[in-house]
């Protein structure tokens, strides 16, 4: 993702969730970025831009033992 892609994302995390989320650009993944509260990481986020359509997917894992 682009740096103006992030941004806009983390602006959007922050808003709407919590002001300590940031994310994070993936080393060789252009079309993901990772989610983070503070340190810990959280899930990641996936560019969708189909039939002209641009759109983000969040997904976050939660394992049992955090339950």
């Amino acid at each position: 993702m682009k740096p103006e892609e992030i941004k806009k994302l983390e602006a959007y995390f922050k808003r709407t969730f919590n002001q300590a989320m940031v994310v994070k650009a993936r080393v060789r993944k252009d079309e993901s970025a990772e989610v983070y509260l503070g340190d810990e990481f959280l899930g990641v986020v996936f560019r969708d831009d189909e039939d002209g359509e641009l759109s983000y997917n969040f997904s976050m894992a939660i394992l049992d033992i955090d339950l």
